[in-house]
């Protein structure tokens, strides 16, 4: 994962380069929220699961590229005082206290018209059907009816009379979190334009690790500190966000991880080794420290 990281970071630079002038601020504030930083688990899958099909790396790092931007700009607007309000992202000031609100507002709507851009540019792929439907997923992960509508639903819980029931939580999570997760460790199968029960597999793998990556942060931010995670954290019981953490207890909903990550697993069963760092990944989102 770190030197996928280092690889995405590299083709991060190329694709939001520095400028001289006018727009160099926002810019900078798009580049400030995007390079470095972060586990990269979002990009790692699309170039996890590219590797089961051959596809080229430069293709797959610009895929991973795109959706590493759509999570910087849900970050970036996310911490915004009208969001979350939040004062620290990676260990270091969020956007908007580094630059301002509205640059940082700016920042994240920029890089995500710049993720569709790169998304639809024939150097990701040649054939522009696979361009096309990348274009679609990533809009639908991303829109109403995937992470702004989990957004949605987050900020709704807060303000809600009773707790969410168990279900309503999945839904919510799997909106806001899960997929862009989906997407990503669909995304490689698109572009080796591979066999349909092979792109379902990979999906469904995604749609599995996402929910446990999600329990598995909500665990964090119940028992981990800010310097660990490089973020402010007990905010989740606090604002009355709506977690299975917060729902079942923390025993509980490990154990619910662990369920999820066996699940992930088995949809692999039907690649080969070169799978195994798909397979490693999955325990991976449930041991992480931060």
């Amino acid at each position: 994962m770190a030197q996928a990281a280092q690889d995405i970071d590299s083709a991060l630079d190329q694709l939001l380069p520095a400028v001289q002038g006018d727009e160099a601020r926002l810019f900078d504030s798009m580049r400030y929220s995007t390079i470095g930083g972060g586990k990269r688990l979002r990009g790692f899958l699309v170039l996890e699961g590219a590797k089961q099909f051959g596809v080229s790396r430069t293709s797959a790092l610009r895929v991973a590229s795109a959706i590493e931007m759509i999570h910087a700009y849900s970050l970036v607007h996310d911490d915004l005082p009208a969001m979350d309000n939040d004062d620290l992202r990676r260990g270091k000031p969020t956007n908007h206290k580094a630059f301002d609100e509205a640059t940082a507002i700016l920042a994240g709507d920029s890089l995500q018209s710049q993720a569709f851009s790169v998304l639809a540019e024939e150097a990701t792929h040649p054939d522009p059907q696979v361009r096309i439907e990348l274009v679609r997923m990533l809009a639908h992960a991303a829109g109403p009816r995937g992470m702004c509508g989990g957004q949605m639903l987050d900020m709704m819980a807060e303000e809600a009379k009773a707790p969410l029931e168990e279900s309503a939580i999945g839904r919510l999570q799997l909106l806001k979190t899960g997929k862009l997760i989906e997407f990503s460790a669909e995304a490689g199968a698109v572009l080796g334009k591979a066999a349909a029960s092979q792109r379902q597999a990979l999906a469904q793998y995604g749609r599995d690790l996402g929910a446990a990556f999600q329990i598995a942060d909500d665990l964090l931010d119940a028992t981990a500190s800010t310097e660990v995670m490089g973020k402010a954290t007990a905010k989740d019981a606090g604002a009355g966000k709506a977690t299975l953490v917060g729902l079942l207890g923390v025993e509980r909903a490990r154990l619910q991880a662990e369920r999820l990550v066996a699940q992930a697993r088995n949809h692999l069963e039907g690649f080969d080794e070169k799978a195994g760092l798909l397979r490693a990944l999955a325990y991976f989102v449930i041991e992480r420290r931060n």
